[in-house]
C-alpha cells in the first residue's frame, strides 16, 4: 500500500481539535439565535455563469465533472461555491415568495477555493455568515443591528483579543468627490491596498490610476490615518475641510456603528473607526467592516462585511442587505495548531465503567445505561484488563472518571482517577461537576 501523505489546504482535525471546532460554531449560533436569526444551509453547488463573474476568484473556482464524462464532454456547468454570499443571495431570489423580510439569517458551513494553500488560507474551509436582508428597503438601524450580533458571538469566543475595525463606503466616496476626484471606485480600490504597499507607492497610483491630483492625493492619504477607538473621528475629518452631503451621511452613519458596537461590556472584543478600511469589493454602499486578531496579524482579517444595496435583484425588485463574515477555519487552524486553543479531552465520556471480567459485561452496561439515562455520556471498558490497566485506558483517552460497579463484596464506587479520590455512588442519584460532564475548551 502506497504511503499516505496529506492533502494540501484540505485540512482534518482530530477529534480533541474538532471538539474545539465544534464548542465555537456552537457558540456562535447559540448568540445568532438569541437574536432571532434562523439558520440556513444552502447546497454547496452553484451554476458556473452564477459563479463566474470575471474576476480573480475565477481562477480558483472548483467545477464539478462526472469521473467518467466522455474526453470531449463539457463540464457540468456547475461549480463548488467559494463563499456563503453567492449562494445565499441566489437562496434569497428562489424563495423570496416563502421568506418573511427583513431576513435574518445565518449561516456556517464549508467552501472551497483553489487557491494557494497557506496559514489561514485552505482550499476547504468553513465561514460563519450572518445577515439582514430586505426587500427593496432596509434601515439602517440593521447595520448597526447585524454588526453588534457578531461583536457579542465573537465576544463569546476562547480566542485571542479581537478588533472589530468600522468604516462607511459613503464616508469614502463623499471626501474622494468632495476633494474633485471623478474615478471614486478606482481610488477606493487602491486606497485598499495600504496594507500591502507603502503609502508613498499608493500615492503614486492614486495618480496614476485614479487620476488625483498630488495634493488629492495626500488628502486621501490623510483621511486614511484616521483611527480612533470613539466617535472623536468626526471632528478629526470636518477638520480637513471636505465639505458633501454623503460625506455627513456616512460620518453619521459610522458613528451610530461606532457608538452602537461599543456600549457594553466586553471581555476581549475592542471597536473603532479606522478610515483606511475600504474592502475594495465594488457592491458594498455603506458600513464595511474588518475583523483583525491580536498577535496574528500575519493572517490580515479573519473576518468582514458590510452593507450592500443590491444583494439580489430579479429585475423587478431589489433585495438590500447587511451582514458579516466569519473565517472559522482562518482563526482556529492556526490557533489550534499553535497550542493556543485544545480541547481537555478527546471522547465526550465523562465516565468509563470497568470491566471485572467478561461475564460482568451485561451489569457495567446496565450501569453505563443507568448514567446514560440522566445525561452523563459513559462507556464501559473494552476488555477486562485490571483495574490499574483500564485506569491508565481511561487517562489516555481524557476520561475522568472510572466507575466500579458493585460486587457481592463492595457497593458501586466512583474513582476521579485526577486527584484519586474514591467514593461509594448511586449510578441513579451521582452526578459529576458540570465542568467534567463534557469535553471543554482550553485556552492559554
Amino acid at each position: 500500500m502506497a504511503k499516505l501523505t496529506p492533502l494540501s489546504g484540505f485540512p482534518e482535525l482530530l477529534p480533541q481539535e474538532r471538539y474545539v471546532e465544534q464548542q465555537v460554531v456552537a457558540t456562535l449560533a447559540r448568540t445568532f439565535e438569541l437574536h432571532g436569526f434562523a439558520n440556513i444551509e444552502t447546497r454547496v453547488v452553484e451554476p458556473l455563469d452564477r459563479l463566474a463573474k470575471g474576476g480573480e476568484i475565477d481562477k480558483e473556482i472548483y467545477v464539478l465533472r462526472r469521473l467518467q464524462a466522455e474526453a470531449d464532454d463539457s463540464d457540468s456547468g456547475l461549480g463548488l461555491h467559494f463563499d456563503l454570499t453567492v449562494p445565499f443571495a441566489r437562496y434569497v431570489l428562489e424563495h423570496a415568495g416563502k421568506l418573511e423580510f427583513p431576513f435574518r439569517r445565518y449561516q456556517i458551513q464549508p467552501a472551497w477555493r483553489g487557491e494557494r494553500p497557506q496559514e489561514g488560507r485552505y482550499r476547504q474551509f468553513t465561514q460563519a455568515d450572518v445577515d439582514i436582508v430586505g426587500r427593496d428597503e432596509l434601515g439602517f438601524h440593521h447595520d448597526v443591528e447585524v454588526m453588534r450580533v457578531m461583536v457579542e458571538a465573537l465576544d463569546e469566543l476562547p480566542v485571542p483579543p479581537l478588533s472589530f475595525q468600522f468604516n462607511n463606503r459613503k464616508l469614502i466616496q463623499g471626501f474622494y468627490r468632495g476633494l474633485g476626484l471623478t474615478d471614486l471606485a478606482t481610488a477606493i480600490r487602491t486606497i485598499d491596498k495600504l496594507d500591502k504597499l507603502p503609502a508613498d507607492t499608493i500615492a503614486e497610483l492614486l495618480v496614476s490610476d485614479a487620476g488625483a491630483t498630488p495634493e488629492q492625493a495626500e488628502r486621501c492619504l490623510e483621511l486614511a490615518t484616521i483611527r480612533t477607538g470613539d466617535t472623536s473621528f468626526v471632528d478629526k475629518v470636518r477638520g480637513l475641510g471636505v465639505d458633501d452631503d454623503l460625506l455627513e451621511e456616512g460620518l453619521t452613519e459610522l458613528a451610530a456603528v461606532v457608538d452602537g458596537c461599543g456600549s457594553g461590556d466586553r471581555r476581549h472584543v475592542t471597536v473603532e473607526a479606522n478610515l483606511r478600511i475600504a474592502r475594495g469589493l465594488d457592491y458594498y454602499t455603506g458600513t464595511v467592516v474588518e475583523i483583525f486578531m491580536e498577535g496574528y496579524e500575519r493572517l490580515k482579517s479573519v473576518g468582514g462585511g458590510g452593507r450592500y444595496d443590491a444583494l439580489a435583484s430579479d429585475g423587478r425588485t431589489t433585495y438590500p442587505g447587511v451582514g458579516v463574515s466569519f473565517g472559522v477555519s482562518r482563526t482556529l487552524i492556526p490557533l489550534i495548531s499553535d497550542g493556543v486553543l485544545a480541547g481537555n479531552r478527546a471522547v465526550p465520556s465523562a465516565v468509563l465503567v470497568a470491566l471485572p471480567d467478561e461475564e460482568s459485561r451485561g451489569a457495567s452496561d446496565e450501569v453505563a445505561q443507568r448514567l446514560r439515562a440522566r445525561g452523563i455520556a459513559a462507556e464501559v471498558a473494552a476488555s477486562p484488563q485490571k483495574y490499574g490497566k483500564q485506569i491508565r485506558y481511561a487517562e489516555r483517552r481524557g476520561i475522568p472518571f472510572v466507575w466500579f460497579p458493585a460486587s457481592s463484596e463492595s457497593p458501586h464506587e466512583v474513582k476521579d482517577i485526577r486527584s484519586g479520590d474514591q467514593v461509594e455512588a448511586d449510578p441513579d442519584a451521582w452526578r459529576p461537576p458540570a465542568a467534567d460532564l463534557r469535553p471543554g475548551v482550553v485556552s492559554r
